[in-house]
């Protein structure tokens, strides 16, 4: 059913066309921060993240906000901590398809536009148990969701899905399931207000 690619005009309406670019992988183990760089992102866990990956297992990060200091001090301190500051919208989607995982470990978070972009890129996701990720991600379902200061949960974690990849895959495709439901939720409502209002 074509129907729902045509309406991303509709806010919030994921615009899938920008899922079928190509996948920006630039590292075999690849795992991806995309968002602002400031405290309620959940940006000291990160750092904390940073300095406990192994060493095998690529971070990149994108973004730009006020804490991008200190994200260029740990990527100086750690080879495989690699921060590209701003990235366009096609630019993000193709690094975030590359990936094997998204983390996010906000404080605070609404439906996050990120990690609906990562699941209709089939990227699996970990994630924090606040707000909106509640009702994006299930638990070892869909994803997996971790106290958002939990560094050594979020590291455990990532190593784990990293070594697993059917688990990857089984989440990630029950991720992409959800978020296509969840487009369609969205514009039905759209489309319902759109028609009441022309009656």
């Amino acid at each position: 059913s074509n129907l729902g690619f045509e309406t991303t005009q509709i806010p919030n309406g994921l615009d899938l066309s920008l899922f079928e670019q190509k996948e920006n992988r630039k590292f075999a183990k690849q795992v991806i921060f995309a968002g602002r760089l400031s405290k309620e992102k959940g940006i000291d866990t990160l750092i904390e993240i940073c300095k406990k990956l192994p060493v095998e297992i690529h971070l990149v990060i994108i973004g730009d906000g006020p804490e991008a200091k200190k994200i260029k001090k740990i990527e100086s301190e750690h080879e495989n901590i690699h921060y590209l500051g701003s990235q366009n919208h096609h630019q993000t989607i193709s690094l975030i398809k590359g990936s094997d995982i998204l983390i996010q470990p906000s404080l605070s978070e609404g439906i996050s536009t990120t990690l609906l972009e990562a699941m209709a890129c089939k990227t699996c996701i970990i994630t924090s148990t606040v707000g909106g990720n509640l009702e994006l991600i299930k638990d070892q379902e869909s994803g997996i969701l971790i106290e958002p200061t939990n560094h050594e949960m979020f590291c455990k974690k990532i190593i784990e899905l990293m070594s697993d990849l059917s688990l990857r895959n089984k989440f990630s495709t029950l991720a992409h399931e959800t978020v296509k439901k969840y487009d369609w939720n969205i514009i039905g409502k759209r489309y319902l207000d759109l028609y009441n209002s022309l009656l």
